[in-house]
């Protein structure tokens, strides 16, 4: 009788433990989408933002900058991310593997403003120019560490057996790794691919100092690019109350952008599990 009072007290608590979690992540939401839904329309959407004073305007250009910048830091960082986390679970136990591990946590807890400091030094500094490509160097930085470590823990919860058999049937190492291994963990991979998205697409500081902002559309990774964060940070400490206004509409875009990437990864993942069984 104990052991089943125990059990439905740990149960119970466990409940309460999840909804407490719910909680803020549904206050958030609701308080985005009741500030952010009276200003979004068709404008802001198309239209650029507009002078001060004057009435309308949107943040497509923002927009644009913010799927530019984080499709940059991506072409950085998953490719070096995934053979990272590769190379730390296929030779978990030499040195180098240690040290790209030891490495890899260091920078996944580096403030994102000292790494927005170090791409400003790199990439903006010697060429005297704030741009596009400056902003996705640092936003691939950030996620390389996020992309690595997951990649190796669930490479490692892959069968043994799956590799020795590949290698029985005469597979060289690097074969039996990216035709077994990596496709059986890949639901996994991109989940941890969305992961790193969703924390980079949220980012202000290190745009400040690379991307910087621009008031007007353009697509030329050599030059200032707008992005939401940026947008949004700049409107929401105007004094103006239609920038407050549409600085909430873009942080409600900015979370509808996250949410539908989560929902393509499930079903991305769904989908590939599907094709594995």
């Amino acid at each position: 009788m104990t052991r089943k009072i125990l059990s439905a007290l740990f149960v119970g608590f466990c409940a309460l433990s999840v909804l407490i979690a719910l909680v803020p992540l549904a206050f958030v939401l609701f308080f985005v989408i009741s500030q952010g839904i009276g200003a979004i329309n068709l404008d802001f959407f198309t239209h650029r933002p507009v002078p001060v004073g004057e009435a309308g305007g949107g943040m497509a250009n923002a927009i644009v900058g913010t799927l530019i910048i984080t499709g940059l830091g991506s072409l950085l960082a998953i490719p070096v991310g995934i053979m990272s986390g590769v190379y730390m679970s296929e030779y978990a136990g030499s040195r180098l593997a240690g040290g790209v591990r030891f490495a890899a946590d260091t920078l996944n807890g580096v403030p994102s403003i000292v790494i927005g400091v170090f791409a400003y030094g790199v990439a903006v500094l010697p060429f005297r120019q704030f741009s596009a490509l400056a902003g996705g160097l640092a936003l691939g930085i950030m996620m390389i560490p996020i992309i690595a470590r997951t990649t190796e823990e669930l490479l490692l919860l892959v069968p043994q057996t799956m590799r020795e058999g590949a290698l029985a049937l005469g597979a060289t190492r690097a074969r039996a790794v990216f035709t077994v291994v990596v496709p059986a963990a890949l639901p996994g991979i991109i989940t941890g691919i969305v992961l790193a998205l969703a924390r980079i697409a949220g980012e202000t500081a290190p745009l400040l100092f690379t991307s910087f902002n621009n008031p007007f559309f353009t697509t030329d990774l050599t030059q200032p690019i707008a992005s939401l964060t940026v947008q949004i940070w700049a409107y929401a400490i105007s004094p103006y109350e239609d920038w407050h206004r549409q600085a909430w509409a873009g942080a409600l875009v900015l979370v509808m952008i996250v949410l539908v990437c989560s929902l393509l990864a499930r079903f991305a993942t769904r989908r590939l599990e599907q094709l594995s069984s």
